[in-house]
């Protein structure tokens, strides 16, 4: 599977196995590792198995992951996943992680997959150009970036750095969202979000903290199809 996804060279590939009770084992792949938790490949997996006839539009996709039973249910044009949240404890910063992103913090926490780092604007968290090379070498899966969003049909935004993971930048990342609803769910006194993924790509979110999960909203389509000769 981690050959594929070398293969395959993208953030993440989502591998899709059928268990007796119509449900699914899911693993995820980046193109050098094996994670314990993703968005938006399993927002992809639910998609081709609706798509694909294997499940009823009205069903609900249910996935065994690293990170426990993970569900998807259909929402008109969006896919809701119920993903477990994530706490982020303030922490020291490693002198590498502030000079590899060249921007001062106003906040730096850990989880047990990132760094979570808020700056001041988003204009600073749209121009950063971090240095991944040093990134590479924090003990982390990544860093997120994030600031309150300046624009009005964004509450939050931000950016995810992974290359010790294999991967640069993410140009979506559920499972960040996981970490980052709480987090703004503290600051801002609420619990429903749209949020904005500033990477080159960019993508926009609704995330919605209900106790101990985060629910993920997002839309999916399909542009392509094939087949792996193994």
């Amino acid at each position: 599977m981690r050959q594929v996804a070398a293969e395959m060279n993208l953030s993440a590939t989502a591998f899709l196995f059928i268990r007796p009770d119509d449900s699914y084992d899911l693993r995820w792949f980046t193109p050098t590792v094996e994670i314990d938790l993703c968005g938006h490949a399993t927002l992809a997996s639910a998609h081709a198995l609706w798509e694909r006839g294997d499940l009823v539009p009205a069903a609900i996709a249910r996935f065994h992951t690293r990170s426990g039973v993970l569900t998807a249910t259909r929402r008109g044009e969006w896919i809701e996943l119920d993903f477990p949240a994530v706490r982020t404890d303030a922490a020291d910063a490693p002198l590498e992680l502030l000079e590899a992103l060249g921007a001062e913090a106003l906040f730096v926490g850990r989880n047990k997959f990132d760094y979570l780092v808020e700056v001041a604007s988003e204009d600073i968290v749209r121009r950063l150009t971090p240095d991944h090379a040093r990134l590479r070498t924090l003990p982390a899966r990544g860093v997120i970036v994030t600031s309150q969003a300046t624009r009005k049909e964004w509450d939050f935004v931000s950016r995810f750095f992974a290359p010790g993971s294999g991967i640069d930048e993410d140009p979506v990342t559920g499972s960040a969202h996981c970490a980052l609803t709480p987090y703004w769910s503290q600051k801002l006194g609420q619990t429903s979000f749209t949020a904005r993924q500033m990477s080159p790509r960019g993508g926009r979110l609704q995330t919605e903290l209900k106790g101990d999960r985060v629910l993920l909203r997002g839309q999916a389509v399909t542009v392509l199809r094939g087949e792996i000769d193994a």
